[in-house]
């Protein structure tokens, strides 16, 4: 009763949302997503929704029979511009700063053992944001105090990754340039009793001040302390002998905040500075002093920087500097990648990695290879924010946020892998056509038109399901069955709804690679048309977003960004 009380208009308006809502989600409408639309287009009809519920329920259940091929030509063919999802922006916005509001200096401190990484990228990220909010200046700081660990080329690669990132840096300083500038605010410390130079046992002070004890150096005369500095800046010491520490509070609760390391003897060459010097900065002095002198309004980093952070204000304090606004974030957790540049950097000089930018690192260079988007990472780390609650990284998410970006732009294409060739009989001609894109009709289609020696390649696994089944649906050409050779059964798409799968097909391909983030190649072909592919990704259907890294009409190299 009620599909004959409404009008041929309202059953068609109810269809397209019907269809529509199919298309977006695998083939599946929602008979309450569907009353929704339809009651947004014909507000007249909401005194009537008893009525036209059970009608819309009905018109979605013959909709959910059709299949998503069959819905998505029926919505294309009713109207195109129903293929395109209406984007509903969510606008995420960082906390504000306490003290912000003329403008900030602010800081990230990269040290130079290799490229950055995901995990790097955070508080590139977050640093970056805050300044280009307030208006100010971002400053990176090589901390480059601990030679060992030092790769020479990072000095490079880490600007290129931070503008890769769209991290806008207005100056840079190295900390191997300042040496001098430490020692003489160590002298000062000393000078007005602040500071200590211990030539005890290590592991003896470390000892003493875990137990709340001062070493026998700590109190000695100020004119002993001097002596003893100058004959360690003179290299009165060998390594290990002697260290400069900043006193503070030996009774304090937290052990790791009684007196700390200030200055260190290395006898190790520096990349940069050679041995022009062996006295270095541990990183809370050389910190400490930087951000006063670069004149830092907030620093935001990790809370497994809190520590730090205590003992850099008793330099503040002694030194009688203002403090920067300290923020402290959660510490993050990102599994199922390899982070560690000595790690990446030994299996590089193995040939275990290709490079720094191998696809089974986390580094942001990995990332660009893999044709993750730096507008994806900003978005997940400001939606992450600067609470100080711990989080688990999850790639799924970056993934979709991704794909927000790269789908409306990646034009779609047949891939099979490990190819099966059938021949096709029953027919002179098969044409057919699939759209380059969805959801952009404007952007037209790959046309398909076999003759003579028909032809085509489908995966290895896809050929399995076709023996067993009998018949399969070629994507957006034909219907086949087994036998050998294969026969053609005509375009009929209601075959989709009695389980016949649709599977992707090539003809005459171009010979392709996908390589995978565990390190693994999926070998197979692709179809020809995408040598013309003018963009940077594309969808592989029912496989996921690649990058293309080579294109032409003889090899594909692709690699692969996520489903």
């Amino acid at each position: 009763m009620f599909a004959t009380s409404m009008s041929d208009p309202v059953q068609d308006t109810i269809r397209k949302y019907a269809l529509q809502n199919a298309v977006f989600f695998k083939g599946t409408a929602n008979p309450k997503a569907v009353v929704g639309k339809v009651l947004g287009e014909c507000p007249e009809l909401r005194s009537r929704s008893a009525e036209i519920t059970p009608l819309i329920e009905s018109i979605v259940s013959d909709v959910n029979k059709m299949g998503l091929e069959a819905q998505t030509k029926e919505l294309q063919s009713s109207d195109p511009n129903l293929m395109v999802k209406e984007k509903k922006e969510r606008i995420y916005e960082l906390p504000a700063l306490e003290g912000a509001e003329k403008g900030v200096v602010m800081r990230i401190a990269p040290g130079p053992s290799g490229p950055l990484h995901i995990g790097h990228s955070r508080v590139s990220v977050l640093n970056d944001e805050y300044v280009k909010r307030y208006g100010g200046k971002l400053i990176n700081r090589f901390e480059d105090t601990n030679p060992e660990k030092i790769a020479p080329e990072a000095y490079d690669m880490i600007p290129e990754d931070l503008d890769w990132l769209g991290v806008k840096i207005h100056e840079t300083i190295v900390q191997s340039d300042r040496f001098e500038i430490y020692y003489d605010i160590t002298r000062k410390l000393i000078e007005a009793g602040k500071a200590y130079v211990c030539t005890c046992d290590a592991e003896d002070w470390r000892n003493l001040k875990e137990n709340m004890n001062a070493c026998p150096c700590r109190e000695l005369p100020i004119e002993e302390q001097m002596e003893r500095y100058d004959r360690m800046l003179s290299n009165g010491y060998k390594e290990g002998e002697a260290i400069a520490v900043v006193k503070t509070d030996l009774r304090h609760p937290n052990p790791a905040v009684r007196d700390f390391v200030a200055l260190r003897i290395v006898d190790h060459p520096h990349p940069r500075v050679g041995t022009k010097y062996n006295i270095y900065p541990m990183m809370n002095l050389s910190v400490a002093i930087d951000d006063h002198m670069f004149g830092m309004t907030h620093v935001i980093r990790g809370k497994d920087h809190l520590n730090n952070t205590f003992r850099q204000e008793y330099i503040y304090n002694y030194m009688k500097w203002k403090k920067p606004h300290f923020y402290h974030y959660g510490l993050v957790s990102i599994p199922e990648s390899v982070l560690k540049t000595s790690i990446i950097k030994k299996g590089i000089k193995d040939g275990d990695y290709t490079g720094w930018d191998d696809v089974r690192t986390g580094t942001l260079r990995a990332m660009k290879k893999r044709g993750i988007r730096p507008e994806a990472i900003r978005r997940y780390w400001v939606e992450s924010g600067i609470k100080p609650i711990d989080i688990q990284f999850t790639w799924d998410t970056l993934y979709a946020m991704n794909r927000d970006i790269i789908d409306d732009k990646a034009n779609r294409y047949f891939f099979v892998q490990d190819p099966k060739e059938f021949k096709i009989t029953g027919i002179e001609e098969i044409v057919g056509k699939a759209p380059m894109h969805p959801d952009h009709p404007e952007r037209g289609s790959r046309d398909y038109s076999l003759s003579g020696d028909i032809r085509v390649s489908i995966s290895a696994q896809d050929a399995v399901n076709f023996i067993d089944a009998g018949t399969i649906r070629l994507k957006d050409l034909c219907n086949i069955e087994f036998s050998e050779p294969a026969k053609y059964a005509g375009t009929d798409l209601s075959i989709l709804k009695k389980g016949v799968r649709a599977v992707q097909w090539v003809s005459s391909g171009i010979p392709t690679e996908v390589h995978m983030p565990d390190g693994t190649i999926l070998n197979g072909i692709s179809e020809t048309a995408l040598s013309g592919e003018k963009g940077e990704m594309v969808q592989f259907e029912r496989v996921g977003f690649v990058r293309l890294d080579k294109n032409d009409k003889n090899c594909v190299k692709a690699v692969f960004a996520h489903r």
